[in-house]
């Protein structure tokens, strides 16, 4: 992935659809103890209650070694690190997912303010929020929790199962 492909051929990248606030999409991960006890305490609290971690002290908002982004409940690919880049928030922060098809977004007005909520559709987790004062080409910023992301580098890519996104890292 690169930035001239994350935008189709005529034009601005589209637009993310981002679902209403509704009491049936508050929260749709089953909080069992089996996942909390895999998880642990602060991934536990981010991916299953929605807390935030701090910023500047989380693993990954000062990462860059090349590699895939993974969701930290089920190892779905989320983000690359091509994507990624520093938005001085404190949080690993992208300009665009793998495949936004991987992601639910919901309107999010707690806290008396109105964000938009990313989760990871396949498990359900809460991965933080998406603003629209990204970079080029997309200007979204994807600004994730380290805790809900398992991160792999690109040189461990297929010994983790993830072989055809190693392609993402070759030189042209």
């Amino acid at each position: 992935m690169n930035k001239k492909d994350a935008i189709p051929a005529g034009g601005a990248a589209p637009r993310p659809v981002v679902m209403a606030a509704d009491a049936a999409n508050l929260c749709f991960i089953e909080p069992t103890e089996e996942l909390k006890a895999r998880l642990g305490p602060e991934r536990f609290a981010v991916l299953a209650e929605s807390a935030t971690e701090p910023p500047f002290r989380n693993a990954y908002w000062n990462l860059h070694e090349p590699g895939v982004y993974l969701d930290a409940i089920d190892g779905t690919p989320l983000f690359a690190s091509l994507a990624k880049y520093d938005s001085g928030s404190g949080w690993p922060s992208f300009w665009a997912p793998l495949d936004p098809e991987r992601l639910e977004l919901v309107e999010d007005l707690s806290y008396g303010m109105r964000r938009v909520e990313v989760r990871a559709k396949a498990s359900g987790g809460h991965l933080g929020h998406l603003f629209e004062d990204g970079p080029a080409p997309t200007g979204l910023r994807y600004c994730l929790n380290s805790a809900s992301l398992r991160f792999v580098p690109a040189k461990d890519l297929a010994a983790e199962g993830l072989a055809g996104l190693a392609a993402l890292f070759e030189a042209d």
